[in-house]
């Protein structure tokens, strides 16, 4: 008889997976595509194809400016988004934590008292009455009830389901870690390039600074001409214009040295101070070598891709989940504790004595539309994740290719602009002493060191465009967090 029992509710079971299995979608295949070029541009050189990454090299030994490294060990200790990013990592170390949890049996322990009174006409009135609690001795009416018991309750993971999500909140442990890489290694060019930015501006104003002694010069040889009535009173006013244009440019500029000022010590984490300094070899400073590597190395390197690898495997692993939803679940519950309508009897045992085990299976049968909605949408951003991945390999490959480009246009660039600036300067010694002596007129000369100015002015931002891209491959290539 009871292997009957047995069967039937075997049968039962099978019954209910069964129908639970009717129409269960198939997890999509999602197969990410991780081929890359196996060089930077079209060329497929010997040196293009060299393995060899700086990468590998710590920021500390890449910035070799004692300044600069002062600065980036504050800005790891102090700036907020990174104290943000850090926050997230404990936000998922918490959730691995209780994903785990959920794999363990849940036993809580509670403790109670209570009162009822029923009807005594009714059926539990009536029995109540008419039986003794103990020789002689009626059923209390109203009656206590004290109880002091352990429950427990366990979901058995039978379809991988809570295995799944653990794992799945592990892999964003591991994303949240590879963005705060990622966080490190673009404050720490940030804090690279803002500082060139304002070496570049120092030197501009020192060039703009002696244009204007250079043009005041000028001004009082063009008034003293005027009054020996060999110049007139527009080249007066034409150089005093080139002059105030200049001192207004300086202006600007200390404007902008105290926006990047202030804009460094915001990276620091700190509030407006000065930003120590050696201005005095800007033009002279030589970048660090470059050396890219291929680009399938950027798949290792690159945090944000890692990060992005890792918030697909979540994704895949979400949709598992979602699947699973559709099986049945199966929970063992548990009671063992102690119950009596006086505390005393507390220690009469076995008969205070309670105890119950169960155990349900449970599937979803009649209304599975949460459940598709569920699956549907863990789906959809398995392939959001997906793209996202895809994407940031593009981008990554597209940003390295433009600065290995843009670095050698630069070197080409500045050693033009030095010969530009070597003539200019020349050109504005030559220009001062022919007007001196009356061979050229005043607009040769401002017309001269216009032209001087800008050029130099330009050589300063190319030799800052060249330093910012070196330090932003840097950060492409995947350097900076190490």
């Amino acid at each position: 008889m009871n292997n009957i029992k047995i069967k039937k509710w075997i049968g039962i079971g099978l019954i209910c997976v069964s129908v639970a299995s009717c129409k269960v979608p198939s997890v999509p295949i999602i197969k990410e595509n991780k081929i890359v070029p196996v060089a930077y541009n079209d060329s497929t050189t010997t040196a293009l194809k060299d393995s060899t990454n700086m990468v590998v090299t710590p920021w500390r030994d890449f910035f070799s400016d004692h300044y600069l490294s002062s600065l980036i060990d504050t800005a790891l200790k102090n700036n907020q988004e990174l104290m943000i990013t850090l926050q997230e990592i404990e936000i998922a170390k918490s959730e691995v934590r209780f994903k785990q949890g959920q794999l363990l049996p849940t036993v809580d322990a509670k403790i109670g008292a209570g009162v009822e009174k029923v009807g005594r006409y009714t059926s539990q009135g009536a029995g109540d009455a008419s039986t003794d609690i103990a020789p002689g001795k009626k059923f209390p009416d109203p009656l206590m009830n004290y109880e002091a018991a352990l429950t427990g309750n366990w979901e058995i993971d039978i379809w991988g389901k809570l295995h799944d999500q653990k794992k799945a909140a592990i892999a964003r442990y591991l994303s949240t870690m590879e963005g705060k890489n990622f966080v490190l290694t673009n404050l720490v060019a940030e804090v690279a390039n803002s500082y060139y930015e304002l070496l570049a501006l120092d030197n501009q104003l020192d060039v703009v600074q002696e244009t204007i002694k250079l043009q005041q010069n000028a001004l009082e040889v063009i008034k003293a001409q005027k009054e020996a009535a060999r110049s007139t009173e527009l080249a007066v006013q034409k150089f005093k214009a080139e002059m105030l244009n200049s001192q207004s440019l300086a202006y600007e500029i200390k404007q902008d040295i105290q926006e990047t000022e202030n804009r460094i010590n915001l990276l620091l984490g700190r509030y407006a101070q000065t930003i120590p300094r050696d201005k005095s070899s800007f033009l002279t400073m030589v970048s660090p070598a470059v050396h890219s590597g291929i680009p399938s190395q950027l798949l290792a390197n690159r945090a944000d891709i890692r990060k992005a690898e890792l918030d697909l495997a979540a994704a895949k692993l979400d949709v598992k989940v979602a699947r699973a939803e559709f099986y049945p679940s199966f929970n063992i519950s548990a009671t063992l504790g102690l119950e009596a309508f006086k505390p005393s009897y507390f220690v009469k045992m076995p008969e205070s004595m309670v105890y119950s085990l169960a155990g349900e299976l449970a599937t979803p049968l009649i209304n599975k539309n949460g459940i598709k909605a569920e699956f549907s949408k863990a789906s959809a951003l398995q392939l959001q994740a997906m793209y996202n991945y895809q994407q940031t390999i593009l981008s990554a490959y597209a940003e390295v290719s433009n600065n290995l480009s843009k670095i050698s246009n630069l070197q080409k660039s500045y050693d033009l602009k030095s010969q530009q600036v070597e003539a200019l300067t020349k050109s504005n010694d030559i220009s001062n002493d022919l007007f001196k002596s009356a061979r050229v007129d005043y607009f040769e000369v401002l017309m001269t060191q216009r032209d001087a100015l800008e050029a130099k002015l330009e050589l300063i931002k190319t030799k800052k465009d060249q330093l910012n891209t070196v330090a932003i491959t840097y950060r492409d290539l995947g350097g900076g967090w190490k």
